[in-house]
């Protein structure tokens, strides 16, 4: 089954725990069938500069329940390697979510463009910054 574009995501926290609200929005991106979950690893980096992993049941301050029905299906494919990368990275005492996802609402898309022949040319993402950015400029102009 060709897959959609794949992406990763790294989200730092204060604190370690995922709010509500991050949740909500996350299983709406699910249930709508926008993105799939490859992949999610959640990383505590403590003062010291030791890095643990938590596990998804280890998070008692959210609703994680939409998640348990995902878990048989995650792929594990983001690598220790990736999680110390990324760890290094991160601030002491502090906490982050590292999801890999599957844009789902490109591979209809993807595979229709495929049928008829076409060729992805360019993909790339443009950051928010650089977007607001140019919006500001050209208010300006």
């Amino acid at each position: 089954m060709p897959l959609g574009p794949i992406e990763i995501l790294c989200i730092k926290f204060p604190t370690a725990a995922i709010s509500e609200d991050i949740a909500t929005a996350l299983k709406a991106l699910i249930d709508s069938r926008m993105i799939r979950i490859v992949d999610i690893v959640f990383v505590q980096k403590h003062d010291s500069g030791e890095v643990t992993l938590v596990e998804i049941d280890e998070m008692d301050t959210i609703d994680h329940s939409f998640l348990d029905p995902l878990v048989a299906d995650i792929a594990g494919l983001i690598s220790e390697q990736d999680v110390t990368d990324i760890a290094e990275g991160l601030d002491s005492d502090s906490f982050a979510a590292i999801l890999l996802f599957e844009n789902t609402w490109a591979t209809a898309f993807g595979n229709a463009v495929r049928n008829a022949g076409g060729q992805l040319v360019l993909s790339d993402r443009i950051p928010s910054r650089i977007v607001d950015e140019a919006l500001a400029a050209q208010a300006e102009s």
